[in-house]
């Protein structure tokens, strides 16, 4: 019975972390309930024990996806587990070595299983351990430096120095390292946060208003209710004008009829028109489609009234916009029953008269997107996304941690707007400010628009910019060192 108790601790105290209660804190001890259990158990035991604690985290932190598809989210979810399962594996193996080593191999192996399940398969970054932390400002800022697989490496490194103190393996030497590289590392998170933010006297400034039209997802490509939804958004964009911004965001896919279909010319006119009226550039997301192709797109209108650019989304969401290996296995198809979106090719800079990016939906999980973004020329970063699917629960704040993350990692400002929460501003060091709300404060499934100027600094680029996930490989070389210096050491005993 123990040995199940034990990682279900494990999973509620680590998908609490990630909860809409914000009780990031538990995720500093979540691990070690795992490790005890672990503890004297074989090579597959550990596999089994770690597995099934997967397959607790995932249930209780993505239960929301039983919203869009029961069948996909047994199997996301038995899939997800098996990088527990390995991560068990690895912690079996980091018992043979001195604890010096293991207290940096156990975080190093939990990075690359994060990153390896951020890419392999078009990537789920969902839940890195690091995005738990995104309202504890301090530990947030070394990912400027190391990305958000950073902020993963010190969470598990603090876990596993309890765990080897409790079992009295840590040397006092070994110990006052592991102090110093917290230290070290909270101390940079405050010397950052001690940076002013630019005036406007003395940079570019910008003005932006974000809508949040609160469209129910069953509605959203009703016919019958197309009229009134747009006729809401052209409301908000009145409201919202008044604050005299420059530029006004919808979210993804607001305009509920589709870019370039013949029969939906005149709603977009009204679109078209309004921005004229007004004198303000709109940013609205909408389906295109451009022949037999639909794209997932954001439409920028240009204060003539004029369309002037258009982004097409790039990372596409599987089993959401695209059935992937469908010729393969033609049963998937089953599993989430639509057509498929054709990804974008082009990293596209929009002009206002700033330059900006966005990312559509899920895309702000992959830094690599932002980075490159932020690289060709982007003065900021723009999310418009639709989490309306997952119904009222912690999908949403799940999602918007990894914006905050972004946002870090270049130091840029990031603009959100989301369908029904959460939108508002978030500064380059992950303060949140102007977040669309009710008078109760509630962020989520709201009705609303906010307004803020921020004041951009001059460009510069960050080391985790420059250099994207170097501090992955770092891991990957460490990792691989000690499992090969082990290996020469067991195989030399077994010889002698």
């Amino acid at each position: 019975m123990t040995s199940f108790i034990l990682p279900f601790s494990s999973a509620l105290l680590l998908s609490l972390s990630f909860s809409s209660f914000n009780l990031w804190l538990f995720a500093w001890f979540g691990f070690i309930p795992l490790f005890i259990s672990l503890e004297k158990k074989s090579l597959l035991q550990c596999f089994v024990s770690a597995y099934i604690c997967g397959i607790v985290f995932w249930s209780l932190s993505i239960y929301w996806l039983i919203h869009v598809t029961l069948l996909g989210q047994v199997v996301l979810i038995l899939y997800l587990a098996v990088y527990f399962g390995v991560f068990g594996c690895l912690f079996y193996l980091s018992r043979f070595f001195r604890p010096a080593l293991s207290l940096f191999f156990i975080p190093a192996s939990w990075v690359l299983l994060e990153y390896l399940r951020g890419y392999l398969f078009t990537g789920f970054p969902w839940a890195l351990i690091g995005f738990s932390q995104y309202r504890n400002l301090p530990v947030i800022q070394i990912a400027d430096l190391t990305g958000a697989w950073g902020v993963s490496f010190l969470v598990l490194l603090i876990n596993a120095g309890f765990y080897l103190s409790m079992r009295k393996r840590l040397k006092r030497r070994i110990l006052s390292v592991y102090i110093c590289v917290l230290f070290l590392s909270l101390g940079y998170g405050f010397y950052r946060l001690s940076y002013k933010t630019p005036a406007c006297a003395d940079s570019q400034g910008v003005k932006i208003s974000v809508l949040q039209g609160n469209i129910p997802q069953h509605l959203k490509w009703d016919r019958l209710s197309a009229g009134g939804i747009l006729d809401s958004y052209l409301e908000l964009t009145r409201e919202a004008a008044k604050d005299n911004p420059s530029l006004v965001i919808w979210p993804e896919a607001s305009v509920p009829f589709l870019w370039g279909q013949a029969g939906d010319e005149a709603q977009f006119s009204r679109v078209f028109s309004l921005a004229g009226q007004l004198k303000v550039d709109l940013l609205v997301g909408a389906v295109g489609v451009f022949g037999d192709s639909y794209f997932n797109s954001a439409l920028f209108i240009n204060n003539l009234g004029a369309p002037d650019a258009v982004y097409n989304k790039l990372h596409l969401v599987p089993f959401g916009e695209f059935i992937p290996f469908k010729d393969t296995f033609p049963f998937l198809q089953t599993i989430a029953p639509i057509g498929d979106i054709e990804p974008g090719r082009e990293y596209t800079i929009f002009n206002h008269p700033v330059d900006f990016a966005v990312l559509i939906c899920f895309e702000d999980l992959f830094p690599e997107l932002s980075r490159k973004f932020v690289k060709r020329g982007a003065r900021f970063l723009v999310n418009i996304t639709n989490d309306a699917w997952y119904k009222e629960g912690s999908a949403a704040y799940q999602h918007f941690a990894a914006s905050v993350f972004r946002a870090v990692e270049n130091r840029v400002y990031l603009v959100r707007s989301a369908n029904t929460g959460i939108s508002g501003f978030i500064d380059p060091f992950g303060r949140l400010s102007s977040m669309v709300q009710d008078n109760s404060g509630k962020l989520i499934f709201v009705k609303g628009y906010s307004s803020k100027e921020f004041c951009l600094a001059a460009a510069s680029r960050t080391v985790y910019n420059r250099y994207g996930d170097l501090f992955v490989l770092f891991c990957l070389l460490f990792v691989s060192c000690v499992l090969i210096i082990s290996s020469g050491k067991q195989n030399s005993g077994i010889s002698s």
